[in-house]
């Protein structure tokens, strides 16, 4: 990644010399627990993280928590090799950052996950995740695809692009794999939500795709720095893909399908879920046909996945009254390429606008859409135009 283009994009991040004490111990949590670990979930809102780490060290638990015997041991031998600063600049190395509820940054529909939510995320990449993951759609499927999958996954994800929409996706082989490289392919964005640590290559075959993700778009993980995948982490992360977007899309999978576990996580948490057909005689195409009979929408191309989990423009935008317009809280460089987009119908490239803005073009990319998630700009094919107010 080049780290120019990471800094001048991405929140402010905290110095890890003057980590307050919530997020040095949400950072110390990463390291303890497995992701979704609704018992600690639990005892950090009744606790919060700071108090919950200091009883861990002490062996002060509270009882009637679930956090107890053998378990609690295990934490507390896990916390007395925990560095939290070193974790924080380790990432920091690699472009990334630690993400906690409550930060500008943080998404807040990963909340609906209750007591599994993230205790926090590790990040690598450019962008506001808050503001990307507002217009954002999960396509994922089968690791081992057909080249109809394939080809099905990476039109589908173009044409999101296309019509600036952020596709999130696994970064596995397969669909997922399709996916990001549809949205890349047309200058869109994509996030990838990982199993492993945002510095680890995995799976291997995928460094390069990995690679410019980290430059176009963001990875993802609840897992800190130097953590490898495993499967039970896999089958976890797919909820934070489906809490993460509006809507997910599968495009192929077999019965027992990884796929599907985060299509029923989307459902369950009133997101939209959706099924792309496929030939019967295909096994592969035999759990969404089985999805869309349960009550997924069968959609064909991004018109319907659009159609289907809706616009969210100006309904998101800050409505204040007085002299305040939405544009004067905008950050200045974010303000920048808002005024170097023409008003003419046509609009422009990225190129042109980051020019008259004077930055990067991929700096330029993310701000693009953060400003249409802002309901300020839209993509019309290869160009960005300014929003027609009626």
């Amino acid at each position: 990644m080049n780290p120019g283009q990471g800094q001048a994009a991405q929140p402010t991040t905290v110095e890890p010399d003057r980590l307050d004490p919530e997020r040095r111990a949400r950072v110390a949590l990463t390291r303890l627990i497995e992701p979704g670990d609704a018992t600690v979930g639990r005892c950090v809102a009744k606790l919060g993280a700071a108090h919950l780490v200091e009883a861990i060290r002490r062996d002060a638990v509270p009882e009637g928590l679930g956090l107890e015997g053998e378990r609690l041991a295990v934490y507390r031998e896990r916390l007395t090799a925990v560095d939290p600063e070193a974790e924080v600049e380790r990432a920091r190395t690699q472009g990334g950052r630690f993400v906690i509820p409550g930060d500008p940054e943080w998404p807040s529909q990963l909340d609906d996950l209750g007591d599994g939510r993230p205790v926090g995320l590790w990040v690598r990449g450019v962008g506001s995740l808050r503001l990307l993951a507002l217009r954002s759609v999960a396509v994922v499927g089968a690791r081992a695809c057909t080249p109809y999958g394939a080809y099905v996954a990476s039109e589908l994800s173009s044409q999101l692009a296309e019509r600036g929409w952020v596709v999130v996706s696994g970064a596995a082989y397969g669909i997922d794999a399709a996916a990001h490289r549809g949205a890349l392919a047309v200058g869109g964005t994509t996030v990838g939500v990982l199993a492993c640590g945002v510095d680890v290559t995995y799976p291997p075959g995928n460094a390069g795709l990995i690679g410019r993700i980290a430059q176009q778009g963001i990875l993802l993980s609840e897992l800190p720095p130097g953590s490898h995948p495993n499967r039970f982490r896999f089958v976890l992360r797919n909820r934070v893909i489906a809490a993460l977007t509006r809507g997910t899309v599968v495009v192929e999978a077999a019965l027992r399908s990884g796929a599907l576990s985060t299509a029923r996580r989307a459902r369950d948490l009133n997101r939209h879920t959706m099924g792309v057909a496929g030939p019967v005689t295909s096994e592969l195409s035999a759990g969404v046909h089985a999805l869309i009979r349960g009550g997924a929408t069968l959609v064909t191309d991004a018109a319907e996945v659009g159609e289907l989990i809706g616009s969210i423009g100006d309904d998101l935008a800050p409505r204040r009254s007085g002299p305040v317009l939405p544009r004067d809280l905008l950050e200045p460089a974010v303000a920048r390429v808002l005024e170097a987009v023409p008003a003419s119908a046509d609009g422009a490239p990225v190129e042109r606008i980051g020019r008259h803005a004077g930055l990067l073009a991929d700096t330029t990319l993310q701000h693009l859409y953060e400003l249409g998630a802002l309901g300020f700009v839209e993509r019309h094919g290869a160009h960005w135009r300014l929003v027609r107010r009626r």
